[in-house]
C-alpha cells in the first residue's frame, strides 16, 4: 500500500529547493540541509538516486552542487515518490497483500486502485506547479542573492 514516507517527504523538499533556487547555478548540499532542515545522511543518499534517475544533475566542484536535469514543467511529483520507493523497496520488500479468497478477489484490486490513483495524481503534479506555489506563498528564496549587476 502506498505511503508516504519522510525520506519521500525530505526528497520532494530537496528537489522543490533546487528547482527553486537553483535558477542561477547549482544548489549545494549543505544549502538544501540549512533551509529544509534534512539530515545530511538522508539528504546524499537521496540525491544520487535522483541524479542516476535523470531527475538532477550533480556539478562537481567548489561552486558545485545539484541542478535540476530537465526543466521544472518537465518532472512531476510523482517520478520524485518513485524513486524514493524503489530505494525503499529494496531494503523492505514487505507488501501486505491479503492470501485469502476475498483478499486476492476484492480487497488487493481495491488497494491497487487506491494506489494508482494516488500515484496519478502525484504524475499530475510538477515542479513548476510547487515552485509556482512557494512563491505566492512567499516563500523566500536564494535565487536573488546570486544576481550581480555591473554598470
Amino acid at each position: 500500500m502506498f505511503r508516504l514516507t519522510r525520506k519521500m517527504i525530505y526528497a520532494l523538499e530537496a528537489v522543490v529547493d533546487v528547482a527553486y533556487n537553483g535558477r542561477m547555478g547549482p544548489v549545494q548540499s549543505r544549502d538544501i540541509t540549512s533551509r529544509q532542515e534534512i539530515p545530511q545522511r538522508y539528504l546524499e543518499q537521496v540525491m544520487q538516486q535522483l541524479v542516476r534517475a535523470g531527475i538532477l544533475k550533480g556539478v562537481r566542484g567548489p561552486k558545485g552542487g545539484y541542478n535540476l536535469a530537465r526543466e521544472r514543467r518537465r518532472i512531476s511529483v510523482g517520478e520524485i515518490v518513485r524513486v524514493v520507493s524503489n530505494m525503499d523497496r529494496k531494503k523492505n520488500n514487505s507488501a501486505i497483500l491479503s492470501r485469502s479468497a476475498m483478499g486476492i478477489k476484492v480487497i488487493n484490486p481495491l488497494i491497487e486502485d487506491l494506489n494508482n490513483s494516488i500515484i496519478d495524481k502525484l504524475d499530475s503534479i510538477t515542479l513548476q506547479d510547487l515552485c509556482q506555489q512557494a512563491m505566492s506563498e512567499g516563500v523566500a528564496t536564494d535565487s536573488a542573492k546570486n544576481f550581480t549587476f555591473s554598470i
